[in-house]
């Protein structure tokens, strides 16, 4: 039987037993109620008002279900996005049965999600369990760092990003710690992290570091900035905005620097002493 029709069929016995249920607690109520006005109440006196009856309240599985419904009515991309974030968050193994208790997602009575999810390149499946797959299997830092070691000419974070939840503080740890460089840019998917091993030596060939002398920077800090924004890093400063700023409130003007006195001491009195013959005066004097 379809889940609609189910559906269907529990709210109906829903609204059967809403008002069965009701109809026996109002006669109840006004029963008890008439024997104890029998009793107490004069013959007389006035009846009091009668109270309204609480509403039965019944379980949240109507809810549930529609919640379930939707999932499974979702597209397949939307229904494979649920999986992989149980996978990648868990980083457990899980049948079909499991994921779909977890996530709600049949797998087994939908061969779109199945096939979609058994050729994903982040899916692993063994034949019986899902797991996440990331392109390096490491397990800790250690792991990281001999991944790292193995490419002197630089390794994408992108790659490794995934490998387990903790890489990115454990990359940033490294760095720390001076056993790597990471390099970072304004897209984080072009960081990359670098290996400082003295084992790795790179060998620059002399034609290049000549290159690297023979290059000019530009005389203006502005210009200095633009070629910075366009290689994809973001300048530390803004020479614009600062010029911009100095015009409309005036350039402050610098102090002028104090001249430092000369300071005559004992050790320039003895100095000259020793040098009688420079500061000597006609009929003999001395200054």
């Amino acid at each position: 039987m379809a889940l609609n029709e189910r559906l269907s069929k529990f709210k109906q016995q829903q609204e059967r037993c809403q008002t069965t249920l009701s109809s026996i607690a109002a006669t109840q109520a006004s029963t008890s109620k008439l024997q104890i006005s029998s009793r107490s109440r004069p013959v007389n006196a006035p009846s009091a008002p009668a109270k309204p009856t609480p509403a039965i309240k019944f379980s949240n599985d109507t809810e549930r279900l529609q919640h379930i419904n939707s999932i499974r009515k979702s597209p397949v991309g939307a229904q494979i996005k649920l999986v992989i974030e149980l996978l990648y968050k868990t980083r457990q193994a899980y049948t079909a049965e499991q994921i779909n208790e977890a996530t709600y997602v049949a797998i087994n009575s939908n061969k779109a999600v199945f096939d979609s999810l058994r050729n994903n390149l982040k899916v692993q499946f063994d034949g019986r369990r899902f797991s996440y797959k990331s392109k390096h299997d490491l397990n800790g830092k250690d792991q990281l760092l001999y991944l790292i070691r193995k490419y002197p000419e630089g390794l994408p974070v992108v790659e490794v990003k995934d490998a387990y939840p903790t890489v990115l503080e454990d990359l940033q740890a490294l760095k720390e710690s001076g056993e790597i460089w990471w390099l970072s840019s304004m897209d984080s998917q072009e960081d990359i992290a670098y290996p400082n091993d003295p084992k790795s030596k790179i060998k620059l060939d002399a034609d290049l570091k000549q290159l690297y002398r023979e290059i000019e920077l530009p005389r203006d800090m502005i210009d200095i900035e633009k070629e910075l924004l366009k290689n994809g890093h973001k300048p530390a400063t803004d020479t614009t905005k600062r010029r911009a700023a100095a015009q409309i409130n005036g350039q402050p003007k610098k102090p002028k620097a104090k001249k430092k006195q000369k300071e005559i001491t004992k050790r320039t009195k003895l100095t000259n002493a020793h040098m009688p013959e420079l500061f000597d005066l006609p009929g003999g004097r001395t200054t």
